[in-house]
């Protein structure tokens, strides 16, 4: 087989060690060096050395987790090409998988080609992923503890979620905090609503009138201090997402005239500018994804500082100039992959079905008003059609192939 890097490397990555194997091929001879490393600092910047040192031009390695990553950002400081492998494309022969055979195995990979490399964005790229995973995060434990809250609110039978549309809400706050405060007067509960409030003031102290024990007030001021913090932690994420995207503003303004398209959504939307290298010079600078000349101007048109030739369906409309073409303009690609995701509003009187097939079809009858019962098969018309060449020979009257077009 064909060698395409006569000096690379395979790394089986752990948590405490990196077992690394350099391959060098020499003529018509292959030599194999293994060495154990730890995964500290120095260690790493100890096994970049030895690499280069071997002078190994590819380093392969699996993902595993997240141990992989301290270990790519030391490599990625020097000359080396890394390349991130998927574990499940590079499995090993069952009955020999060892971390010294896992590493030879992936540096014999490596040095013919047959490792499929995965996308790594660059550190900016990687510091807003993990803000906004981290966000998310912190959003499912903040729905976790309102769903706790209103547990306990329903076990003192204190009925809130039937008379508030968001129990956290400005009133449902009030309330909730003067329970905990000790306060069991419905009428003084109800006059914290406020104006905007559907509910009428009887229905809300109805609601209201509950038996609150202490252990109760306890998990509500628990889940509430819980609810408080994360809305904070929350907020102070934002802030740093919205600090890293100076060269996103335009981007983000233009995505948050979009209806339906919060400002979270327009800074999720504008990191994929990131990966596809499309926008300004500052966004290509942090992938590693490389640009052509026409996507810079497909990204114009995204962000509106000239209009695109094809508009949201991925089709030019009539008259209008070609500026950028379907081959080349990634909003055109992007939109006519999301047509076959699109459910489009059924016709009144649907088209009629045709068959593509050279032999007569199956058509289904209505019955006859005075007779009733099942529809009947027929054959279709046809000038030269005979009774038994309707049928074919694979088949039966009664139930006719799937792929036989019908129509009602």
């Amino acid at each position: 087989m064909e060698v395409m890097y006569a000096r690379c490397a395979g790394l089986d990555v752990h948590k405490e060690t990196v077992v690394a194997c350099v391959r060098i091929a020499d003529g018509g001879q292959v030599l194999r060096s293994v060495r154990t490393f730890a995964t500290t600092t120095v260690s790493l910047i100890e096994l970049s050395g030895w690499l280069e040192e071997n002078g190994c031009t590819h380093v392969a390695m699996e993902a595993t987790g997240v141990d992989w990553k301290p270990v790519w950002q030391v490599l990625a400081d020097g000359s080396l090409e890394l390349i991130l492998a998927n574990a499940a494309q590079v499995k090993n022969v069952p009955g020999r998988k060892t971390d010294v055979n896992d590493a030879s195995w992936l540096s014999e990979l490596l040095a013919h080609g047959l490792v499929r490399a995965s996308f790594v964005p660059g550190p900016e790229m990687q510091k807003l992923r993990g803000l906004l995973r981290t966000r998310k995060q912190l959003v499912r434990e903040k729905a976790s503890h309102v769903q706790r809250l209103q547990k306990t609110l329903e076990e003192a039978n204190i009925k809130l979620e039937s008379v508030l549309t968001d129990v956290m809400g400005r009133s449902g706050r009030a309330m909730i905090q003067a329970l905990i405060d000790g306060e069991t007067d419905p009428a003084k509960l109800a006059a914290l609503a406020h104006t905007k409030v559907r509910a009428s003031e009887a229905t809300l102290r109805e609601a209201l009138r509950g038996r609150v024990k202490r252990y109760h007030r306890f998990l509500l001021r628990l889940h509430l201090q819980q609810i408080n913090a994360l809305e904070a932690g929350i907020a102070e994420i934002d802030r740093e997402v919205d600090a890293g995207l100076d060269c996103f503003r335009d981007a983000v303004k233009q995505l948050s005239t979009i209806p339906g398209v919060s400002d979270l959504s327009a800074h999720v939307g504008s990191q994929q500018l990131r990966i596809y290298g499309l926008g300004p010079a500052c966004l290509r600078a942090t992938t590693k994804v490389p640009a052509s000349a026409d996507r810079p101007a497909c990204a114009e048109a995204l962000l509106g500082s000239r209009p695109c030739s094809y508009n949201a369906l991925g089709r030019r409309p009539a008259g209008k100039p070609a500026i950028c073409t379907p081959s080349t303009c990634a909003c055109a690609l992007d939109a006519a992959r999301r047509r076959q995701f699109v459910r489009w509003p059924l016709p009144s009187s649907p088209p009629p079905i045709t068959c593509s097939r050279t032999e007569p079809c199956m058509q289904i009858s209505a019955p006859a008003t005075s007779s009733g019962g099942a529809p009947r098969l027929r054959p279709a018309a046809s000038s030269n059609v005979s009774p038994t060449s309707a049928f074919p020979s694979n088949s039966s009257p009664s139930r006719p192939p799937h792929d036989h077009s019908v129509s009602l």
